[in-house]
């Protein structure tokens, strides 16, 4: 199956800082209409940073993706939204090794419950009245430089 990674190229800075950077912000597997449909859906859903004060917001649509075009007082500022099938990918994660139904151990029903009381310990978090929590969440974690 195809997989198929969406770009955002939106314009960042003002003045002579002012430039272009790209983000691959998702990876879909399907067909390209299904990827399409994805991007336009995150197309019309987005705001960017720049202008602080729209006067006029155009999406349009072009042959791999569509094109924001976001007036301000001063200046445009425009998002390219483009689907295009990733070739490569240095760091995807490596495809998992099929199981065989016969080596997998059939957890009984009260290890099952256990795990599942395991995890609802895990998502109750201490949080502020106001629902933020006390902890960040990725304090403490070792995957992050």
């Amino acid at each position: 199956m195809t997989i198929w990674g969406l770009v955002i190229e939106t314009t960042v800075g003002v003045g002579e800082r002012k430039h272009t950077e790209a983000h691959v912000v998702a990876h879909l597997s399907g067909s390209r209409a299904e990827a399409l449909a994805e991007l336009e859906r995150r197309a019309r859903s987005h705001f960017p940073e720049h202008p602080r004060s729209p006067k006029r917001r155009r999406l349009l649509r072009e042959g791999d993706g569509f094109l924001l075009v976001v007036d301000g007082a001063w200046q445009s500022f425009v998002t390219r939204f483009t689907v295009a099938e990733v070739l490569e990918d240095s760091a995807a994660p490596a495809a998992p090794e099929p199981v065989e139904a016969s080596s997998t151990p059939v957890a009984s029903a009260s290890e099952q419950v256990e795990q599942v009381e395991q995890v609802e310990q895990v998502k109750q978090v201490e949080r502020y009245a106001d629902g933020v929590p006390v902890k960040p969440a990725w304090l403490g974690r070792h995957d992050l430089p």
